[in-house]
């Protein structure tokens, strides 16, 4: 298998586990991002992130796990310029296949997560193409959006499956001649039911914090977390707690200057189970957008898991769980928690509510699609 998706440390997402499930029966080559974004030399962020980029390029291919092997390669985050493209796509086509030499890959199952990577789709010999969709892409901030949905159009056209996440990524992403289905995203239910356990030890930082305490964990970035939102919610429990953990890549000193939030940064995702125990209720504070709008936030399960009562704004991939609450309005939104926080979390109940949607059902559904399709016909030639 060869997975096109985000950089293996990064926060475990639906290819990640994925992933880690098709490894135990064959072996995968997980490549790192090669972006789909510019990066802007005057932001400091994307210097640091070039400088960890070329660091990793010149490890070679390690194993991080039985049978997953992870790869960096080198790439020109330009996705605008046609000579660039083009000239990605030689550096790219000649970096991976050196790396599927040295580990014997033939004919691979090509799963690209990251439409960027369309440009090699086809031309790495694979057996078949998966494209596996969980964002619209083009909508993000930073973006060529002409560019890249040039790209993605090309790899929807190329590829054997497209697997989507959300019901509105069904109709815009639909290819014309493979099949095209909605898989929604599971959950690791076992790690966050750990929140329920007697022996789950709860992290000091937010063992002692007044009551309610309302959480919230992920990327605190401008595609996903609404800051009047959050200080509405903050200003309407005054002698309650709101906890943030994650990553900052936004402005967030209007949550600063609130005397009970706290941001206490990114978690190892070993420990969310622990400061999920701690949270009453759990909150997925998302700005109604077009990326938003095309979104099924892990989080929803990941908090359900955990047993936590959840309040969303209105995304509709939360909006068909329904044991989550959505506030349309700041207003409706403090509304729902307060209604919420009427019996908070941790509860067995809402936990056992999602046991069934486990990470193993969703490849199930896949492989239902992809298994005929590998013992059909030879694919078309690229």
């Amino acid at each position: 298998m060869l997975c096109f998706s985000h950089d293996w440390t990064g926060d475990p997402l639906s290819k990640t586990h994925l992933m880690r499930l098709l490894a135990r029966n064959n072996r995968v080559l997980w490549v790192n991002s090669i972006g789909y974004r510019s990066p802007s030399l005057a932001n400091k962020r994307d210097l640091g992130r070039i400088v960890t980029k070329l660091r990793a390029v010149a490890e070679p291919v390690r194993e991080v796990e039985p049978n997953l092997f992870v790869f960096s390669p080198l790439v020109i985050p330009s996705w605008g310029n046609s000579l660039l493209r083009r000239l990605n796509a030689r550096l790219l086509r000649w970096q991976v296949r050196r790396a599927m030499r040295k580990l014997r890959f033939r004919r691979p199952v090509n799963w690209v997560f990251n439409p960027a990577a369309g440009i090699l789709a086809g031309r790495l010999g694979e057996e078949r193409v998966v494209y596996y969709c969980v964002d619209e892409y083009t909508a993000f901030k930073g973006v060529d959006t002409a560019s890249l949905a040039a790209i993605e159009r090309d790899l929807i056209a190329k590829a054997d499956l497209v697997v989507v996440s959300a019901e509105k990524l069904l109709a815009s992403k639909k290819a014309p001649h493979a099949p095209t289905i909605l898989v929604r995203h599971g959950v690791d239910f076992d790690h966050f039911a750990k929140a329920l356990r007697p022996d789950t030890p709860v992290p000091a930082e937010v063992a002692n914090l007044p009551r309610p305490v309302i959480g919230y964990f992920g990327l605190i970035a401008d595609d996903w977390v609404d800051i009047p939102l959050l200080v509405h919610v903050a200003r309407n429990f005054p002698t309650g707690s709101l906890v943030l953990l994650g990553k900052v890549t936004m402005d967030v000193s209007a949550l600063a200057r609130e005397p009970n939030i706290h941001l206490l940064g990114r978690k190892p995702y070993a420990d969310l189970p622990g400061y999920s125990k701690a949270f009453d209720a759990a909150v997925i504070p998302f700005p109604v957008t077009e990326v938003t709008l095309n979104a099924n936030p892990l989080k929803a399960r990941e908090y359900l898991a955990a047993g936590l009562p959840v309040v969303s704004t209105d995304i509709p991939e939360v909006r068909v769980l329904p044991q989550c609450r959505i506030g349309r309005s700041p207003e409706e939104f403090v509304a729902e928690l307060r209604a919420a926080l009427a019996t908070p979390g941790p509860q067995a109940a809402i936990s056992e509510s999602v046991r069934g949607e486990g990470w193993d059902a969703r490849l199930a559904e896949v492989e239902r699609h992809l298994v005929p399709i590998l013992s059909g016909p030879a694919p078309r030639s690229a």
